[in-house]
C-alpha cells in the first residue's frame, strides 16, 4: 500500500523570494500551532453538528425535518472544513492525531473519505491551476479551459455552452459526487494509510445514516430530508471553493514560475470580516492558504496584510475581492470558456 504524503510546507528552497516571506510570516509566530483556538472550534463545530441531530431525534416524522436537514447542510460542511484543517495539519502537528482527526470527521461523520480527498488536495496544492496536473480543473462535468470545450461531444457539448447558467444547479450534485467518488476511491488504487479504517468508517456513516432517516421518518419524509441535506451540503460545498481559483489564471506546462508567484496568481482572496471568515472556513484567505497550508485557520487572517505588502514589494497582483464577485468572476470565466461553441465555430458533428 502506498504511503500518503501529508499536507505540509512547500520547501523554502523553492525561491529565494518565498524564503523571504516565510521568515517574516515565521517571526511574527503565525505558524505556531494554536490549540485553545481549535479546542473551541471543535467544540463549537461538534457542538452545532450534534445539535442538528439531537433537533433530527426531537421532531420525529414531521415535515418540519426539511428545516433541520437546511441546518444540517451547514454543521456538515462545517465539520468538513474541521477535516480539511486535520489534513493540512493546521490542528496537530502530530500525523497519528491528524489523521484520526481526519478520518473522524471525513469518513465517519459526513461520508467522504479523507484518504481520497488527501491525495486529490495535494495535486491540487502542488499544482493550482495548472490544466494537466491539478485535479479541480480536469475536464468533467465542467470545462475549464476552451481546449477541454472543444474536445466535449453529445450531452457534454451542451453542458459546456450552458454550464455558467447551470454552474449553482449542478453543484446540488457535489455531495452525491463526493460520496461516489468516495467508495470508488477504496478499489481503485487511490493512496490511502488507512484502506480498510477508511472503508469501516464508511460502512458505518451509511449504515447510520440511512438507519436515522428511514427509522425515524417515513420513507417520503426520509427521502426528501436526504434530498435537502445532501443537496444543500454539495452547495455549500461548491460555494465554499468556487471563488478560491476559478477565474483566475490558468498554468500551462510552458509557465515557468517560482513557487511564490504560482500559488499567488492562481488564487484569490474573499474579502468579508468574521462572517465570511466562519462560512467559508478560513478559505476566504487562499493565497495564504496556499503559501502556508499548515498554518492554522485562526492565523491567516493575521497573515493577510504581511503577505499582501511582500507581494507590493515584489510587484505581484495580489488579487482580493467581494464574496459576490468571486462568484462572478468565476461565472464569468465558465462563460467564456464556453464561447467557441455558442457561436458555432464548431460543429456538432465535429
Amino acid at each position: 500500500m502506498a504511503a500518503l504524503a501529508p499536507l505540509a510546507e512547500p520547501d523554502s528552497r523553492r525561491g529565494s523570494d518565498y524564503s523571504r516571506l516565510s521568515r517574516r510570516v515565521s517571526a511574527a509566530g503565525l505558524l505556531e500551532r494554536r490549540t485553545g483556538w481549535y479546542v473551541a472550534r471543535i467544540a463549537l463545530t461538534v457542538g452545532l453538528f450534534a445539535v442538528g441531530w439531537i433537533a433530527f431525534a426531537a421532531v420525529g416524522d414531521s415535515w418540519w425535518q426539511l428545516a433541520v436537514a437546511v441546518f444540517l447542510a451547514g454543521a456538515t460542511t462545517q465539520v468538513a472544513f474541521l477535516g480539511h484543517d486535520a489534513g493540512h495539519r493546521q490542528m496537530f502537528r502530530n500525523r497519528r492525531a491528524s489523521e484520526v482527526a481526519g478520518l473522524l470527521a471525513g469518513n465517519l461523520a459526513i461520508g467522504l473519505s479523507y484518504g481520497w480527498w488527501v491525495d486529490k488536495h495535494n495535486r491540487h496544492h502542488a499544482n493550482p491551476n495548472h490544466e494537466h496536473d491539478d485535479p479541480d480543473v480536469g475536464a468533467g462535468a465542467l470545462v475549464w479551459t476552451s481546449e477541454q470545450a472543444l474536445a466535449t461531444r453529445g450531452f457534454g457539448r451542451w453542458l459546456a455552452r450552458r454550464q455558467a447558467y447551470l454552474f449553482f444547479p449542478m453543484l446540488l450534485l457535489e455531495g452525491l459526487a463526493l460520496h461516489v467518488a468516495s467508495v470508488r476511491a477504496l478499489t481503485d488504487g487511490t493512496p490511502m494509510r488507512h484502506r480498510r479504517a477508511e472503508a469501516i468508517l464508511l460502512a458505518l456513516h451509511t449504515a447510520g445514516y440511512l438507519g436515522a432517516l428511514f427509522t425515524v421518518l417515513s420513507p417520503g419524509r426520509a427521502l426528501a430530508f436526504l434530498v435537502v441535506h445532501q443537496g444543500l451540503w454539495g452547495l455549500y460545498m461548491g460555494c465554499s471553493f468556487a471563488p478560491n481559483h476559478k477565474g483566475m489564471p490558468m498554468v500551462g506546462d510552458g509557465d515557468d514560475l517560482d513557487f511564490l508567484r504560482k500559488q499567488v496568481l492562481t488564487s484569490r482572496n474573499v474579502r468579508g470580516g468574521a462572517l465570511v471568515d466562519f462560512a467559508l472556513g478560513g478559505l476566504n484567505y487562499q493565497i495564504e492558504h496556499h503559501l502556508f497550508p499548515s498554518m492554522p485557520r485562526g492565523n491567516l487572517g493575521r497573515a493577510q496584510p504581511i503577505v499582501a505588502e511582500y507581494c507590493a514589494e515584489q510587484g505581484i497582483p495580489y488579487e482580493q475581492t467581494g464574496l459576490f464577485d468571486s462568484y462572478r468572476q468565476a461565472l464569468r470565466h465558465l462563460h467564456a470558456v464556453g464561447a467557441p461553441l455558442r457561436k458555432g465555430l464548431v460543429t456538432e458533428g465535429r
